[in-house]
């Protein structure tokens, strides 16, 4: 029965694609859930809230909707000070092309040293910004944002929040089988075996370098991208046009919000025991650590804003405002969250284990595991769920059938890394789509017509390495 698990998936993927609207899939795809645990159509649905509350239960997830809502409020606040707009123009005069603000976004790499989302929440609103005096689609803003920070972060051999448990999951097949191995070795040599990370970031880097697109659609898609959104905050756009431009209002936080989180994490690295200034970044908890920055940052930034004589009342009536623009994507996660949980419950590992025989060839195990975890990771729209579901499947094969263990390694973290950059569901789609303001649906759909070619490009690659490496 652990087939079952398929079905609020494939409600959730059917009624988004349909409704070009998620959260209707969601909420049907949660509720048929807990029916389906039940099944029973009362019980289900208490079941069903039992998943949401246990999903805000858990403290990581608390931090993470903490610190987007928390971050938007703080994005409200430089807004109304004229920070963005001051930022804006002053970096505007600098960019006049399509091709400069893509170079733009490529330049604040950077920022991508902790969580994606934390870089496109730092760089989304000046990017917004900038866009509205540049005949440009959203939605290729939104992919070079997006190919530029998913496809990065695995790449990185230390001080993300990812090496930790990255490193973990490598860690936890080495022992369960007894490997004389180490496994960090293991995971630096899998960095060179994401082939779809790789190669995507060649693809993000010549549709920005060296793709003109087509200039007549663009325009068509980007009007009609800025007519849904012409009415319900008519009011605060207008206000926020006519405030003073006053870029040191947005310098002043954003270095603030990167020194001190910077600062903590490595304090809390040390805390937990690291002897190396990278080991400690890879050792703090990133996610309290992005919570705690952003705390302090705010608090700092409205005693900053005060000295510079800025209004209270507005100051804070638009730290609601900007909190409140990212409500739809917590909504989201909060109900992906929960989506996960019910269909772990209906057996969805256990259905994937089950599926897969022990009689493929080697050499093609990794290209099985990318491509198995990819739809996984496109379903959850996880990259950490779809590791944590599918590297004890890869290590059992790869021992069962001599194939290569870092290479197939390698491909569980490029499947993760497919579902974060196409899945509707991933928190990168949602936070770009949410601050860009597209249509999620259309958005993601986008970045799956390239991101398939990527990962196909990755499946030839991955059979080709495993012939002659396996």
């Amino acid at each position: 029965m652990a087939w079952l698990s398929l079905i609020p998936f494939i409600i959730v993927i059917g009624l988004s694609v349909w409704l070009k609207k998620i959260l209707p899939g969601l909420v049907l795809g949660l509720l048929a859930g807990g029916i389906l645990t039940e099944f029973s159509v009362l019980s289900g649905t208490q079941e069903s809230v039992r998943y949401i509350v246990t999903t805000l239960s858990d403290a990581n997830n608390i931090k993470i909707v903490a610190f987007l809502y928390l971050f938007g409020g703080l994005i409200g606040m430089m807004n109304i000070s004229g920070g963005i707009k001051g930022f804006s123009e002053w970096i505007g005069d600098k960019i006049d092309s399509q091709r400069g603000l893509l170079s733009l976004i490529w330049l604040t790499l950077p920022f991508t040293f902790m969580m994606p989302m934390f870089r496109i929440m730092m760089i989304g609103p000046v990017v917004k910004s900038l866009m509205k005096d540049m005949t440009i689609s959203k939605r290729k803003v939104g992919f070079t944002m997006d190919v530029s920070t998913s496809s990065v972060i695995v790449l990185l051999p230390v001080a993300t929040a990812f090496v930790g448990f990255m490193v973990s999951l490598v860690e936890s097949g080495v022992q369960k089988y007894n490997l004389d191995v180490d496994p960090y070795h293991i995971f630096l040599l899998s960095i060179l075996f994401n082939f779809f990370a790789i190669v995507m970031l060649i693809i993000g880097l010549i549709r920005t370098f060296w793709s003109r697109g087509d200039k007549e659609r663009v325009n068509k898609k980007t009007a009609n991208d800025q007519n849904d959104h012409d009415y319900h905050r008519a009011g605060i756009e207008k206000e926020l046009s006519m405030v003073k431009a006053q870029p040191w209002n947005l310098i002043v936080p954003l270095f603030l919000l990167l020194g001190l989180t910077l600062f903590l994490l490595w304090q809390d690295g040390k805390a937990n025991g690291a002897d190396t200034f990278f080991q400690a970044f890879s050792e703090g908890d990133a996610t309290f650590v992005m919570l705690l920055g952003v705390f302090i940052t705010l608090i700092l930034t409205f005693i900053f804003y005060m000295v510079r004589k800025q209004s209270m009342s507005e100051t804070i009536y638009h730290f609601y405002d900007g909190g409140n623009q990212l409500m739809q994507a917590i909504v989201l996660l909060i109900l992906v969250w929960a989506l996960s949980l019910v269909t772990e419950d209906l057996g969805f590992s256990q259905f994937i284990n089950a599926t897969l025989g022990s009689f493929l060839p080697g050499f093609t195990i990794p290209a099985i595991v990318f491509l198995l975890g990819a739809v996984v990771s496109y379903f959850i729209g996880s990259s950490w769920g779809t590791w944590g579901i599918i590297m004890p499947l890869g290590m059992a094969l790869a021992i069962s059938t001599d194939a290569s263990i870092p290479l197939t390694v390698g491909a569980v973290f490029a499947s993760g890394s497919f579902g974060a950059m196409t899945s509707p569901l991933g928190d990168t789609t949602i936070t770009t789509a949410s601050i860009l303001e597209m249509p999620l649906v259309d958005y993601a759909r986008y970045k799956l017509k390239i991101c398939s070619i990527g990962a196909g490009i990755a499946v030839v690659v991955y059979v080709a390495a495993g012939f002659f490496l396996g």
